[in-house]
Order: C-alpha cells, then structure tokens, then sequence
C-alpha cells in the first residue's frame, strides 16, 4: 500500500503539471483585460507602466514558469518562514541608489542590510504570486477566506453524509416501502433542483416570510458567548441545508443500491442459518461491504461539493473561496483565478487517491502491486 501510494504520489506530479499548464492556456485565451477596470482619466502611458508592473508585456511561457516557480517554491517556503519563523523565501538583492541615508541606516541596524564585494546588498522578500485586483499576495487572501468555507462546506458535507448513510441503510432493508418511496422521490428532487434555485427558494420561505433566519451571512461575526453561538449556528442554516440537499440525494442512493446488492447475497443467507441477529448481519456484514463503493463516492465528492459551494456562498454571501473566485473572474484577475482553480485540481487529484486508498483498505481482496 505504501509503495502504491508513492507512486500515485509521483505520478500526480505531471498530472497536475499538465492541469495547470491548461489552466493557464484556457485562461490567456479567454476574453477581457485587467486594465478595463482602470478609470479612462489614467493616461495610457501610465495604463502601460501598470501593464509591465504586472508582468503582462513579457513571454506567455515566461509568465507559465514564473507562475510555477512562485507556487511551488516561493509559497511553500513562506508557509515554513511563517509557522518555524525562519528566512528561507528571502533573498540578498543590491541596494537601491535612490534609497535614502535615514532608510539605508535603519535596514543596516535592523541586520537587514551587508556589505559584499558587489556592493551594499540588502535582504528582500521573494516575489509571491500577486492578485491583479487586490495587489496582495494570493495565498494570504486564500488563507483568509478558506476557513469561512471550510466551516459551511465542511459542516454540510458532514450533515449530508450523517443523514444520507441511514437514510440509504433503511431504504435498501425496506425496499419498496412508504419510506423507501418517499426517500426516492425526495432525492430525486435534490438531484434535479439546483444550488441556485433552492438557495434563493430557501431564504424566502425562511427569511422573508417566517423571519426565522438570517438571509446574509455575517463573516465577520464571532463566536464568543451562548447568544453568539446561536446566531453562528442560525446563519449557518441555510446554506448548510443547500449544500447538504445535493449530499444527501446522491449518497443516500448509493448507500441504497450498494446495500441492497449485497443483502442478497449468499453470505448473507449463511450468517443468517447460523443464527445470527438481524441487526448483526445487516449492520456489521452487510454494512462493511456495502461502505465499500459509498467510501470511495465520498471521497470523490468531496472536490464536487467545493464547486457547489460557490454559487451557495454568492447566494448567501459568504465570504469565501467561492465568492474570491467569482469577484476575480470578474475583475479578470489572472493570478488569482488560476491559483484557486489549481487548488481544486489538487484537491481532485488528492481526494482521489485517498478514495483509493481506502478501497483497499476496506476490502481485502484488492491488492495494490
């Protein structure tokens, strides 16, 4: 298993080469400018300064190269610089003429600043990958936004599974039941009704007319007490009912099909000849085998409920990775897009080896060479 893992490890790295190889290609090619955005009082000689600032004058494959070389190894070594407090994504470059006497003692008392047989050199930070819009480092902006997404996606992902996974256990041992009915046409809605219609649908049904719940999400709001409790557990309601809609009906029916698969098989009658409680052949024999291809459509979905997520966080205004990724397509903020973008091909990339993973450790008769 070990070795397998390696290898899918190693294998993933051109793969996510390529992807983002095409990223950036699909993105050069779509239409729009960064500059439109600028007011037309701005001369163009300044636009075209502002260009170059950006790095847009120079080489497609130039801008590629720079891009991979500030994302896998500017930004991991910031990551270390920051949590073991070191200076690995710094580097001595000359000092600048302009600089003035005060500034130039002030680095040099400060240690950031030697003389070399070159000349004064003094330390600066290795260029990271800058948002066009924001004009800050990309990461930090991720790193701000992901942990508003990660609670309402994570929690909804959660909440689908806990509900889906019973949901499925019972329809499968019932089939054809009121409940299995019911269970069926209910999930047949949640496939078919998107984020987008069942999220505005929602916030009228239980902010407008009943008043019950926030419409907005407060990303600033901060849990600090009983009373800022519940309100963090209030606003988180409604999107976490959207995003777990989508959950529920799409595990639910794999849980459903998987169990009644194995229900009719011939270990199933064995353990029940030999005496064994309903409960124990269904919910240890006949569980742990059925969890086998449901494990694997979890993990798979993981990367899917993400996408979901950004449409959730506009309608609801959650101030997340979705609503970063909306904001800088429409700013036409190459960086950024393509950074996020990325991330959720990792995230593909890595959810599908741990689905893997687990299959084989959920059933023993695979076997990874």
């Amino acid at each position: 298993m070990l070795t397998y893992t390696i290898r899918r490890l190693v294998l993933s790295v051109p793969t996510l080469l390529f992807i983002s190889l095409a990223i950036f290609l699909l993105l050069e090619l779509a239409p729009g400018d960064p500059m439109a955005q600028v007011p037309l009082t701005v001369p163009p000689e300044v636009k075209e300064k502002m260009r170059e600032a950006l790095g847009l004058g120079e080489p497609i494959p130039v801008r590629y190269y720079k891009w991979l070389v500030q994302f896998f190894w500017v930004e991991p070594q910031v990551l270390i610089d920051h949590l073991f407090d070191t200076k690995l994504a710094w580097h001595f470059a000359p000092v600048p003429a302009d600089m003035s006497a005060t500034l130039l003692n002030t680095l040099t008392e400060k240690g950031l600043i030697k003389e070399t047989s070159a000349g004064l050199e003094m330390l600066v930070k290795d260029q990271r990958v800058i948002s066009w819009q924001t004009r800050s480092p990309v990461m930090d902006i991720v790193v701000q936004r992901l942990p508003q997404t990660i609670w309402v996606v994570g929690t909804a992902y959660i909440v689908g599974i806990l509900i889906a996974l019973p949901i499925g256990i019972y329809s499968a041992y019932r089939q054809y039941s009121i409940f299995d009915q019911s269970g069926t046409f209910i999930t047949m809605i949640g496939f078919s009704v998107p984020p987008f219609f069942t999220g505005p649908l929602l916030i009228v049904i239980f902010a407008v007319h009943l008043g019950w719940l926030p419409s907005v999400y407060d990303t600033i709001h901060v849990v600090t007490d009983w009373e800022s409790f519940k309100f963090q557990f209030r606003q988180m309601i409604l999107p976490v009912m959207v995003l777990a809609l989508q959950t529920t009906a799409q595990i639910s029916r794999y849980m459903r099909a998987s169990m009644l698969d194995n229900l009719n098989q011939d270990y199933v009658r064995t353990a029940r000849a030999k005496g064994l409680s309903e409960a124990v052949v269904v919910m240890v024999h006949v569980l742990r085998n059925s969890m086998i291809p449901v494990v694997t459509v979890i993990a798979l979905g993981m990367p899917a409920i993400f996408g979901g997520a950004i449409i959730t966080e506009v309608i609801f205004k959650v101030n997340g990775i979705g609503q970063l990724l909306i904001t800088a397509l429409f700013a036409n903020d190459l960086p950024m897009v393509l950074t996020l973008t990325f991330i959720f091909a990792i995230m593909i990339v890595i959810f599908n080896l741990i689905a893997d993973v687990l299959y084989g450790v959920l059933d023993p008769r695979i076997r990874y060479e």
